[in-house]
């Protein structure tokens, strides 16, 4: 009888229990901060639920004035992975900046949202980038953008704010699915319909936010001199987050599998596949 017992263990250590951070009715658990508005007012309704699927919609507003918006889910990731399907709806809103259309993205290893100043426009954050094809030629999606970090390539230090993947190009109104595989301040893996993109390595605070007519203290950042302390220091952690960019998108699934956990065979919770341990978190039976 021992050995249905271990088969049975065995599974449970292996099957993957990937948390659904949207739960298809609302937007429980997400925090909302859009530039210049208060920590938590959904400026006309940017965020909301409709038929299922998460949606950041403009139809409310007549300009896009600059409201950069970003949804945080509530409680902050190591190591993990996150995947999310998504889609680029209709036309961009008026007053958007050009290279906004059909342009998104989603953070990781972000700040909170509760850290965010009042005017600041991003967090500082590793963006994966979502472009959508435009009808003229390659564009490619799951890049990377760098605001207030940097990240090594290859072992060498890339200083460009946003880093080109190698995907394939969608054009249209199609559903994307796409994944980051984020192993605390070592490695990250981004990924697109199943296709591993871009690898980059040593992701760390720095860089001078975006550039130098966008630095720390011009992008309303009111702890500017925290984060220039900060400089090249390891980012091994941090929220995630929904862009809000000016150009509609849907999501209809993000979901997060975490990596980090107990790693003791012996225990209730252990998990085969986590490749970071805290064994603090390590359940037993009652003996």
């Amino acid at each position: 009888m021992a050995f249905p017992i271990v088969a049975m263990a065995q599974k449970s250590a292996s099957q993957q229990d990937w948390v659904q951070l949207f739960n298809g009715k609302d937007l429980k658990n997400w925090d909302i901060k859009i530039a210049g508005q208060p920590l938590n007012d959904n400026y006309k309704n940017t965020f909301r639920v409709e038929n299922g699927i998460l949606r950041i919609v403009y139809d409310q507003y007549k300009t896009f004035d600059g409201k950069y918006g970003h949804m945080y889910y509530n409680k902050p990731f190591s190591y993990y992975k996150v995947r999310f399907t998504y889609r680029f709806v209709g036309d961009q809103t008026p007053g958007g900046d050009t290279w906004n259309v059909r342009n998104s993205g989603v953070m990781v290893h972000s700040q909170s949202a509760k850290s965010v100043s009042i005017g600041q426009t991003f967090p500082v954050s590793l963006e994966v980038q979502l472009l959508g094809g435009l009808g003229k030629g390659p564009r490619h999606t799951g890049n990377l953008c760098t605001p207030g970090t940097q990240v090594h390539i290859n072992g060498k230090l890339d200083t460009n704010h946003c880093i080109d993947s190698d995907s394939k190009t969608y054009d249209g109104d199609r559903w994307v699915t796409a994944e980051a595989i984020v192993l605390g301040d070592s490695i990250v893996h981004q990924i697109v319909e199943g296709d591993t993109v871009l690898t980059y390595e040593r992701p760390e605070v720095g860089g001078g936010f975006v550039s130098e007519g966008h630095d720390w203290k011009i992008a309303h950042i009111d702890n500017a001199d925290y984060w220039i302390s900060r400089a090249n220091t390891p980012l091994g952690e941090g929220y995630i987050a929904l862009q809000a960019e000016s150009h509609p998108i849907d999501f209809k699934l993000v979901e997060v599998l975490n990596l980090k956990g107990c790693m003791n065979p012996k225990a209730l919770n252990y998990k085969s596949y986590y490749v970071k341990s805290d064994n603090t978190l390590c359940r037993y039976k009652k003996k």
